[in-house]
């Protein structure tokens, strides 16, 4: 059985309630030459960035993704209320020089206090690092299980699509092989014929048009090109089926490819391999194009 392949792009997200803490962790991504991550998580569990990255890279091998991660409490414990004393006695301080320079006299100074900038601020109580690591792995793992499984399906179906165009280049490549030998018969054929009509049915040197016809089926022959095209579509099969990180594999597969078939075409003399290579040029370059998006 064939191992899997996965697309680069995918999306999966995880939940977890533990402690009467909640976590939710986001995933997406789209292609990338290399593995670059951005994670997005809240000031309060800064430190466990690093942690979180190692994790999903043990997974995820290449694509640009994005991570957000958010954070709730329902716990009193989990928030602590801070009073900026100082700051409080000095706006008491001088709402009571307005009440003495205007005359105002107010029964509410501390609720008035109370409601300036800073003065009570609430701030998440810091939590021991490893408590909170613990409560959200499970919300982590899940996430990236299903972003795996999202990127995986596709994948899959990108496989299936490649090998398919693999058996229509493998169709076209010995339609020219097959094709190829009979171009320089007709081609001697033709020269035979153009000569009697010149000369009038005086006989030709049969080594001189030996000669000519050799000539022409070297400048022509596709031989290598045929059978190195052939032994590329045996290892894009093989890579496919290998699964794994196959992207930067298969793209050099396919420049491969790509030259060879660009060599066949600059040394077709005859109209069907001409037609087959240019549907040989147009597979090759719709399989490039899929390849782009495999991890």
């Amino acid at each position: 059985m064939s191992a899997s392949v996965r697309s680069m792009t995918g999306y999966g997200r995880g939940e977890h309630i533990a402690e009467e803490r909640k976590f939710t962790v986001e995933m997406k991504s789209v292609n990338h030459r290399y593995n670059d991550m951005t994670i997005k998580l809240p000031r309060s569990l800064a430190g466990l960035e690093d942690k979180i990255k190692k994790r999903i890279m043990h997974e995820v091998f290449r694509g640009k993704t994005d991570v957000y991660i958010s954070f709730e409490t329902f716990s009193a414990a989990d928030v602590e209320v801070k009073l900026n004393e100082a700051l409080a006695a000095a706006y008491i301080e001088k709402l009571k020089l307005i009440e003495e320079k205007f005359g105002i006299y107010s029964e509410n100074k501390l609720e008035l206090a109370a409601k300036f900038p800073d003065v009570i601020t609430v701030e998440k109580a810091q939590q021991e690092e490893e408590i909170i690591w613990e409560a959200l792995v499970p919300a982590l793992d899940e996430a990236v299980e299903k972003f795996v499984a999202m990127r995986t399906v596709e994948g899959e179906n990108l496989k299936k699509d490649i090998l398919l165009k693999g058996e229509r280049i493998r169709a076209l490549v010995a339609e020219v092989k097959e094709r190829s030998p009979l171009v320089v018969v007709e081609y001697q054929e033709k020269l035979n014929n153009r000569l009697k009509d010149l000369l009038g049915g005086v006989d030709v040197d049969p080594q001189r048009i030996a000669t000519e016809v050799a000539v022409f089926a070297d400048r022509g022959c596709v031989d290598e090109e045929v059978t190195r095209l052939e032994s590329h579509l045996i290892q894009l099969k093989d890579i496919l089926d290998g699964g794994g990180q196959v992207g930067r594999k298969l793209d050099f597969l396919i420049q491969e490819m790509n030259r060879e078939s660009n060599t066949i075409a600059s040394k077709a003399n005859d109209i069907q391999i001409v037609k087959a290579t240019i549907e040989l040029k147009s597979e090759i370059e719709k399989i490039r194009e899929q390849i782009q998006n495999l991890e």
